[in-house]
């Protein structure tokens, strides 16, 4: 039977340029637990040999273990005029070793990146669309890309996703000495390897374990080693740059990305004048500038050559109504100026994971652009992709992260609002009856700001449909609810949000003989536990605080009294704080609750600590009491 097992091996086995067996037979163990699937391989070589010439070879190896698995395939390539595909084909073969499948570039889609979306753009994607027929399979993706544009190069992330094993992973550069490629690495590892020979650089690394996702871990990239590379000189779309240091960074973006877009006719200029009046307040002035951009234009994305990274004439988006986030983000600032008020347009790195832009490595970064208005106190900032989002409103989406202002006299690192727990409230201030027969009416009015606040205020656009969906998993404390009338104010300048609601549901109390059983906290429950980890292997995060105050007065039926009540209660953490205090009258009870939750990144030997913070906040929240009738 060894024999045997040891032929099938060797018929197998398959020479590859990577030199590396594909059979699954050949899989240390290790690769295989907690992974969906494993990056066998994952070779690039790169190779710059003038500012605006780059080549990229890859060849990528992946064995997919199920299902889940097969995302991490990314047998894909992207082009456009200034990038070009010169080779693509991918074999896909059984978790054995043998080839099921041959394909070529005529048999990899061929799609627009705008198909679908609101974008406008030359951007095109060749990928491999395969339904698998087995698992586990293999596939081994080649592609060479030749392009122009040298702004941004690849890094070396050797652990990509969770669920993802990596048996070995290579980077090389080969770069022209003159051009002034600089490295940084992040998350250092000893399992990285680094080594420069005869002006090649090679980064690798070999037999690295899948990561099991755990509730609360921070993402990824705050985790896994990482490298990150840059050309001090590149070229991007026909124009040179250069990247030595943030100012003069920033100081090229605007004399080549900006310099001569923010034109405007001078019908525009008169209106814009007259729109403003006689108001000096720079941020009133800038508030009814913001207001105008919202109600004149809509979001497009422009991804067509350097319309990628340069935004497109103000006057063209005064002219046509729409622009993306570089377009509209210009078009204010050219608005703003006419009246006098300064801005900057502002590179930053958008999404509810915060991340910086690393002021440590000067490099072309951001995903997004908004605009900055200096005033006395601070700066104020416009997101102008958006026709309903509030004046200097950033919770969860460009919060409290290094953002680069683009001035004339170079680039300058910012960060941009920090939003504390108590910035994050919610006030829930309400009453409700309870019935003998065990059911509910009451009415509550909840106020929001902060991210609580971006959690709610578009609820007021929202279909009837959806907003019952929304209420009925927000109030899932009550069973068989049904909201009687839904009224809300969206005040923009305070940046609040509010709700007023008229609720009913029956059978809300637990009947047994002549008793009442119903927990006292009707309108707020936090019944979120984490779950238990016998050994816990990430640090956790909390990555926004806020703070939950609620009053609600609960009137007790007629000829009923209470026969066992909930105590108050008080519990301090470094996670927080939860304070439940109760006031018992004849005829009512008044419910005083404050909940106080901690951002912060917290080391996994704290995590027990944590659930049992949640867990006493989850108990106490689902408090109940006992009414009688004598």
């Amino acid at each position: 039977m060894k024999n045997f097992l040891l032929l099938l091996i060797l018929l197998f086995k398959l020479d590859l340029s990577s030199a590396q067996s594909i059979s699954m037979l050949n899989l240390q163990p290790q690769l295989k637990e907690n992974a969906n699937a494993c990056v066998r391989l994952n070779k690039l070589n790169v190779t710059i040999t003038s500012r605006k010439s780059m080549k990229m070879v890859l060849e990528r190896i992946v064995t997919v273990y199920n299902e889940y698995g097969v995302k991490h395939m990314k047998a894909a390539s992207h082009y456009d005029n200034s990038t070009k595909i010169k080779a693509i084909e991918a074999t896909i073969f059984n978790g054995l070793g043998q080839e099921i499948k041959k394909l070529k570039k005529k048999d990899f889609r061929d799609n627009s990146l705008a198909d679908g979306f609101s974008i406008i753009g030359d951007n095109r994607i060749l990928y491999l669309d395969y339904t698998p027929i087995q698992y586990p399979f293999t596939m081994v993706f080649k592609t060479e890309i030749e392009t122009s544009n040298t702004a941004f190069l690849p890094s070396f992330r050797p652990l990509e996703d969770y669920y993802l094993s990596t048996e070995k992973a290579e980077l090389t550069f080969s770069v022209l000495p003159e051009l002034g490629l600089k490295f940084k690495e992040v998350n250092k590892d000893e399992k990285i390897k680094y080594s420069e020979n005869n002006g090649i650089l090679t980064f690798s690394a070999e037999d690295i374990p899948a990561l099991k996702r755990e509730e609360y871990s921070p993402s990824i990239q705050k985790m896994v080693p990482n490298v990150l590379f840059s050309l001090t000189k590149f070229h991007l779309e026909g124009v040179d740059g250069e990247a030595d240091t943030w100012k003069s960074f920033g100081k090229w973006m605007y004399s080549s990305l900006l310099t001569g877009t923010d034109e405007l006719t001078e019908t525009t200029k008169q209106k814009m004048k007259a729109l403003v009046g006689n108001e000096k307040d720079p941020v009133k002035v800038a508030q009814i500038v913001f207001q105008y951009v919202q109600n004149k234009t809509r979001y497009v994305s422009i991804q067509l050559g350097i319309g990628g990274w340069k935004p497109m004439l103000a006057k063209d988006v005064d002219r046509l109504g729409y622009g993306d986030c570089k377009a509209l983000t210009n078009y204010a600032r050219a608005l703003l100026s006419t009246v006098g008020i300064e801005s900057y347009y502002t590179v930053v790195y958008r999404g509810p994971e915060k991340e910086d832009m690393d002021e440590n490595f000067v490099s072309m970064q951001g995903n997004h652009v908004i605009l900055a208005i200096p005033v006395k106190d601070g700066i104020q900032w416009m997101e102008c992709t958006s026709q309903t989002m509030p004046f200097n409103f950033q919770a969860n989406d460009t919060d409290d992260r290094l953002a680069l202002l683009v001035k004339p006299e170079g680039g300058e690192l910012v960060r941009t609002l920090v939003y504390t727990p108590i910035q994050n409230k919610q006030e829930t201030k309400g009453s409700y009856a309870l019935y003998a027969d065990g059911s509910i009416s009451g009415k509550v009015t909840i106020k929001s700001s902060g991210f609580q606040y971006q959690n709610k205020y578009e609820l007021e656009n929202q279909s009837q449909i959806d907003k019952e969906k929304f209420y009925k998993n927000y109030f899932n404390a009550i069973p068989n609810l049904k909201i009687e009338q839904a009224q809300f104010k969206n005040d923009k300048d305070q940046i609040h949000f509010t709700e007023e609601l008229e609720l009913s549901a029956v059978s809300y109390a637990a009947k047994n003989g002549n008793r009442l059983i119903f927990a006292l906290n009707a309108f707020n429950q936090n019944s979120n536990v984490p779950p238990r980890y016998k050994d816990r292997n990430n640090p956790f995060e909390i990555s926004r605080g806020y703070q939950d105050v609620d009053f609600v007065t609960i009137q007790i039926p007629k000829d009923f009294q209470i026969d066992a009540k909930p105590s108050n209660v008080e519990v301090n953490s470094k996670f927080g704080s939860y304070s439940l205090t109760f006031e018992y009258f004849e005829d009512k009870i008044l419910f005083k609750r404050n909940l106080i939750i901690n951002d912060g990144l917290f080391g996994k030997e704290d995590y027990e600590e944590f659930r049992k913070f949640r867990d006493q906040i989850a108990r106490n929240d689902n408090s109940k009491i006992v009414l009688v009738k004598p």
